[in-house]
C-alpha cells in the first residue's frame, strides 16, 4: 500500500510541475533548476509543492487584481460563472483544503465573500485563503508529506491535499486568464 501512496505523490508531483505555471521569468524553478547565478533549489516532494504552488499563488493574485473592479461579474456567456465566482471559488477551495491540512477548525475557516461584493471584498478573501494556505504549504515537509487527516466523510493524505490545490489552482486560474484575454488584458503568466 505504501509504495501505491508514494507512486501516486510522485505522478501528482510530475503533472503539477508538468501542468503548473510559474511566473514569468521564472520558468527555471519550475524544474527545480538553480537560478540564474545562484545555488540549486530545493529538491523533493514538499519543495516541488512549495515551487508550484507559489507560482499559481503569484498567477491567481496578479489576474484578480488586474481585472478591472467593475468587470468582476463580466461572464463570456449566460451559462457559465461570473469573473468574481471564479476567484471566490478559489478562495472556498483553498480555505477547506488548506484549512484541513492546518486543522483549522471550521468556525475559523476563511469566510468567502458575496459573488456580488466589490473587488477589493472579493480580493480580500482571496487573500485570506491565501495565507491559510502559506501556513500549510510552508508546514509541508517531505516527512509529513505522507499524513493522513479526515477531509469530511473521508481521509487525504497532505500530499493529496496539497497537489489537489495546486492542481485546482491551475485549473481556476486558466478560466480567469481566459476571461482576462476576453477583455483584451493579457494574464500574468503571458507578460514580459
Amino acid at each position: 500500500m505504501r509504495r501505491v501512496s508514494l507512486t501516486s505523490a510522485a505522478m501528482l508531483a510530475v503533472l503539477g510541475v508538468a501542468f503548473g505555471q510559474a511566473p514569468a521569468g521564472h520558468d527555471h524553478m519550475a524544474m527545480g533548476q538553480a537560478p540564474a547565478g545562484g545555488a540549486p533549489t530545493a529538491a523533493g516532494p514538499a519543495a516541488e509543492v512549495q515551487r508550484a504552488y507559489a507560482g499559481q499563488m503569484n498567477n491567481i493574485l496578479k489576474a484578480a487584481e488586474k481585472m478591472p473592479a467593475d468587470q468582476y461579474q463580466y461572464k463570456p456567456t449566460p451559462e457559465v460563472r461570473t469573473f468574481a465566482r471564479v476567484v471566490n471559488h478559489v478562495t472556498e477551495a483553498q480555505a477547506r483544503s488548506c484549512g484541513v491540512a492546518n486543522q483549522t477548525a471550521p468556525a475559523d475557516m476563511v469566510k468567502t465573500p458575496s459573488d456580488t461584493a466589490d473587488k477589493d471584498a472579493i480580493v480580500a478573501g482571496l487573500k485570506a485563503s491565501f495565507a491559510e494556505c502559506d501556513k500549510a504549504f510552508a508546514a509541508t515537509t517531505d516527512a509529513n508529506f505522507t499524513e493522513m487527516y479526515t477531509a469530511g466523510q473521508g481521509k487525504r493524505s497532505r500530499a493529496g491535499l496539497m497537489w489537489g490545490t495546486v492542481s485546482h489552482d491551475n485549473e481556476q486560474y486558466s478560466t480567469l486568464a481566459m476571461y482576462l484575454r476576453l477583455k483584451g488584458l493579457v494574464p500574468p503568466s503571458s507578460e514580459k
